[in-house]
């Protein structure tokens, strides 16, 4: 079992490795609009789980998840013999690629909070002219003084 720091190091460089080598001598144009996001490595520094996602050409258009993966799948020798060469470890990792969702987790968890927003201002504009229920005091009032005179008469007797 390997250091854990050692394998966050790997990680780190793993992904600097495959990203500049997707960027600069992969020659696959389907993995044009791909990004490396995170990579994972096992304890034993013997396999790596490399996230990925992928844009659109433009802001509207689709994103080509399943051409990247297949571009992904045909580079891998190629890219873990760079990982190899890189960085210089007496055994390298094999590589898995796994398309990340943190994009489409990102975007539903701020429509949920959007629509938290919106019930938040719900419950203000509804609750800007109302009044209480009950008394306007709900809190019981001190004793009288006449009960205070009767409980010291009975602790003199007493």
């Amino acid at each position: 079992m390997a250091d854990p720091a050692r394998a966050r190091k790997l990680a780190k460089r793993i992904s600097q490795i495959v990203a500049s080598a997707i960027e600069h001598e992969v020659k696959d144009t389907r993995l044009d609009y791909v990004t490396i996001t995170d990579t994972k490595v096992t304890g034993d520094l013997h396999d790596a789980t490399v996230y990925y996602t992928v844009l659109g050409e433009k802001l509207d258009s689709v994103p080509d998840f399943a051409g990247a993966a297949a571009a992904l799948e045909s580079a891998r020798g190629m890219l873990r013999t760079k990982v190899g060469q890189g960085t210089g470890v007496r055994y390298t990792p094999t590589l898995t690629f796994v398309a990340d969702t943190i994009p489409e987790e990102s975007k539903r968890i701020e429509d949920l909070l959007a629509k938290a927003r919106e019930a938040d201002a719900e419950v203000a504009r509804r609750s800007a002219g109302a009044q209480h229920a009950g008394e306007p005091d709900p809190y019981k009032a001190p004793r009288e003084s006449e009960d205070e005179d009767e409980l010291a008469e009975e602790e003199s007797r007493g």
